[in-house]
């Protein structure tokens, strides 16, 4: 089981900040991948499917960034995860371009305390998180924020 994990905000004033970028990927992924709807799971959105024969789950956290490792529950419960292995955050970052993302091998929380959180819960540092920027801001008058 590979597992993608998209980092954001709960609720509808945080729907359209930089911080739901990783939301905004994921949903992106599983309409891509034709993944079922959304369904509560613990302490997060969950859905699930295959990608070239491989299951894939995919989890949008229902906690703050700051405490997104707790909806990780699931994932820790099974003996044959290996965060290192199997595990791709998806958060967002000021450091690259709006618009873009990037993938990374490996790499620390770099003061990101959504990543922090994830960390904690599962007791290792897992591979690099893949980032990406908020999108482009379209032009006045729509209804993204900064």
């Amino acid at each position: 089981m590979r597992a993608v994990v998209g980092l954001g905000n709960p609720g509808p004033e945080y729907a359209a900040t930089r911080h739901n970028a990783g939301f905004w990927l994921v949903d992106a992924l599983v309409e891509r991948w034709r993944f079922p709807p959304f369904r509560r799971g613990e302490r997060a959105r969950v859905t699930e499917g295959d990608v070239v024969g491989v299951p894939v789950r995919v989890l949008k956290p229902t906690t703050y960034m700051n405490a997104s490792g707790a909806a990780l529950a699931s994932l820790r419960a099974d003996p044959a995860f290996d965060p290192a292995r199997d595990l791709l955050i998806l958060v967002d970052d000021f450091a690259i371009p709006s618009g873009t993302f990037r993938l990374r091998g490996e790499g620390s929380a770099g003061g990101h305390n959504g990543l922090k959180s994830i960390e904690a819960a599962l007791q290792s540092q897992p591979t690099g998180p893949s980032t990406c920027s908020r999108p482009s801001l379209p032009s006045s008058g729509s209804r993204w924020k900064r």
